[in-house]
């Protein structure tokens, strides 16, 4: 998940808004000042970022912490059930300061907004608007109306038709030398376990031309690391062209000279072909990682699933793709417990996870989402069966990467430096090619030579000194 970003601002809130706004319009100060929380995927940040590049641009201005803000925007997420609950809490602790008066207005975006709209108003009627996903762009217009002195709710809903947006409006939340670039919106999949395409609709894809620029402004502003993502990258194009166009898009941003690494998320095994594969292979700045979500390997489960593969296809593009990329290191995430999962099919995932040998993976329990086929399956699993296998494969997964990263002790790798250590003086936090920002692990860098002094934003040679479980300790090569 995103972590909160929270921020502050000083008006008087006693002040009525549209004398606060008129007063800092005439002193050439900003409209107001507010707050973010922003929680859930890459996709979700991106938005919040879009949104919050509207709300600068109007004359809004984001501040440090949310004691005293006049308006908080929550960018929620709805995927599970554990996203849902933290959505809920963010909102929760947002309007206990509006009832104490160190807020005026609470703003929900996002995911939980556009799939709970009516449930939302009617069990907390305190929230000021509703702005759902394809609403973004209307965040200003929410905002100015609250500021004007509107009283009652005001709920923005998907419009009927909808296009891909653009994200060149940006004021990224992100560090500086690092921001996601998403390719298109929304999913055609009908996985039977997943709500999303409830929430963001159909897939669109935008125009290549418009995400070349997207990428190009990104690294003139001093963005090394552009993170592709999607809800189903590798179905890019297919909706705008007619076939699949992923390969014709990375070979026009393998050619953008002030971007450093390019990292691929979220594809989807079908659709990866050997044009595609080549492409990944010989590029100049797409590292070789790629995070290929597969939920599970009994074919049994699979089917269930609509997943649309079996298990010998994952196999097959699994090996297919460690054969033919160099150095190939690979994410992927599964679910336990999902309806009717047997024992015999959980070993059939545990003996595919020991195969394939993934350097990263994450592991959900199956969460019930509402309006899905899924829901309706028979044969539930108990809860506690799915967290007893959810526990043995990370166990596994845990053994294979840890001896991983013992390996790479002794060698040099590139590090990007994300961040000072906090209170460790000459230490600092990054990432090699082979860990994706926030999900994966992380390499601490120690300075040893003053006269070649590591900084925020680099991309430097170090020599991997030690591996601690999931965190690697290197020391910055000169």
């Amino acid at each position: 998940m995103q972590l909160p970003i929270y921020q502050k601002n000083e008006l008087n809130v006693a002040t009525p808004p549209a004398t606060i706004a008129d007063q800092e319009a005439e002193a050439g100060k900003p409209r107001g000042q507010y707050a973010v929380v922003s929680l859930g995927c890459p996709k979700n940040l991106v938005d919040t970022e879009q949104m919050l590049g509207r709300l600068d641009a109007d004359g809004y201005r984001m501040v440090d912490s949310v004691d005293g803000a006049d308006f908080v925007v929550v960018n929620t997420c709805a995927f599970i059930d554990s996203a849902r609950d933290e959505s809920m809490e963010a909102i929760d602790e947002m309007l206990a300061l509006k009832r104490d008066g160190k807020l005026r207005n609470v703003v929900v975006t996002g995911c939980l907004a556009e799939r709970q709209q009516g449930k939302l108003l009617e069990d907390r009627p305190e929230i000021d608007a509703l702005v759902g996903v394809f609403g973004r762009n209307d965040i200003v217009s929410v905002v100015d109306d609250l500021y004007s002195g509107l009283e009652e709710q005001r709920t923005v809903f998907k419009p009927a038709a909808v296009n891909p947006l653009s994200d060149a409006m940006r004021s990224a939340v992100t560090p500086r030398h690092f921001a996601y670039l998403k390719i298109s919106e929304g999913c055609d999949r009908l996985c039977t376990f997943c709500a999303i395409p409830k929430m963001r609709g159909k897939h669109f894809s935008k125009p290549i031309e418009q995400i070349v620029d997207e990428a190009k402004r990104l690294g003139d502003s001093g963005v090394r690391e552009i993170v592709v993502v999607a809800q189903d990258t590798t179905y890019y194009g297919m909706d705008r062209y007619g076939k699949p166009r992923l390969n014709d898009l990375l070979q026009q941003l393998d050619q953008i000279e002030s971007v450093d690494w390019i990292r691929l998320m979220y594809f989807y095994p079908m659709y990866i072909d050997d044009a595609l594969i080549d492409t990944i292979a010989s590029a100049n700045r797409i590292v070789p990682y790629i995070d290929m979500p597969l939920q599970h390997a009994s074919d049994s489960m699979l089917k269930r699933m609509s997943r649309k593969t079996t298990r010998k296809l994952q196999t097959e593009i699994v090996h297919k793709l460690r054969d033919r990329i160099d150095s190939l290191v690979m994410r992927t995430t599964m679910i336990t417990g999902f309806p009717g999962e047997t024992e015999d099919d959980f070993k059939e995932l545990l003996d595919f996870v020991d195969e394939s040998q993934f350097e990263n993976l994450g592991v959900f329990t199956y969460s019930i989402e509402e309006d899905t086929p899924a829901a309706r399956l028979p044969n539930r699993v108990d809860p506690e069966v799915a967290i007893r296998r959810r526990d043995e494969l990370m166990a596994l997964q845990q053994s294979i990467a840890f001896e991983w990263n013992a390996s790479r002790v002794g060698g040099t790798e590139e590090v990007l430096i994300d961040a000072p250590m906090p209170e460790q003086e000459g230490v600092f936090i990054g990432r090699t090619r082979n860990e994706a920002p926030d999900v994966d692990g992380l390499v601490y860098v120690s300075q040893v030579n003053e006269d070649a002094p590591v900084e925020v934003g680099q991309i430097r040679p170090c020599e991997i000194v030690a591996s601690q479980g999931y965190d690697l300790a290197a020391a910055a090569v000169e």
